[in-house]
């Protein structure tokens, strides 16, 4: 078995990459962490969805290729020209609503209930606002972060905060949670009542 072959891309990512290096953007996911968040997407029918780092609209390619029709996806992301391209390429679906604006100050200011997955690919909802972040996630609700493991990437000040927040969430007894090895290095919690 060979765990580097993702089948079923989402159309959409090769406007999305092309664009986005058209714009400098660097840190889009990795494609088998998109194809984790199509499988945990999809097991969430009907569900609300948090995507904290909007990006040029990878992950969130992914995301909507597992939602269902009823399914809804609030991503965030505080640089529009990046949120352009994802406008651009996933902007039709009415699935999906943009939201520009820095991550930590939206998380304060939602009001609109829980969300059944929250995707944490931001600073803000992952090395700040943690708690934020975890106060909107329902109970049963599925935190997801990645690029755990070394990237040339990683902006400075990235990797000395990686086991502290990884031994805050296995400290917090709402969470259940798995460190995976994988990918850019991945982390799955899932809240408990």
């Amino acid at each position: 078995m060979r765990d580097d072959v993702c089948s079923s891309e989402p159309a959409a990512l090769a406007g999305i990459f092309r664009d986005g290096a058209r714009v400098g953007f660097r840190l889009a996911s990795e494609p088998r962490t998109g194809s984790l968040l199509r499988v945990l997407a999809g097991s969430k029918p009907g569900g609300r969805l948090l995507e904290l780092g909007t990006g040029t609209g990878v992950a969130t390619a992914w995301l909507l290729a597992g939602m269902d029709a009823a399914t809804r996806l609030e991503t965030v992301d505080s640089d529009p020209s990046v949120v352009e391209v994802a406008r651009t390429h996933l902007g039709g679906d009415p699935r999906v609503r943009f939201n520009i604006a820095e991550a930590g100050d939206w998380l304060r200011r939602w009001s609109g209930g829980p969300f059944d997955l929250v995707f944490a690919d931001a600073w803000s909802g992952k090395f700040s606002d943690i708690d934020a972040a975890l106060r909107l996630l329902a109970i049963g609700g599925l935190y997801v972060i990645d690029d755990l493991l070394p990237q040339p990437s990683w902006p400075d000040g990235h990797g000395p905060r990686i086991e502290p927040l990884l031994a805050e969430l296995e400290g917090r007894p709402d969470l259940a949670g798995v460190r995976l090895a994988w990918s850019s290095g991945l982390a799955v919690a899932v809240k408990r009542a």
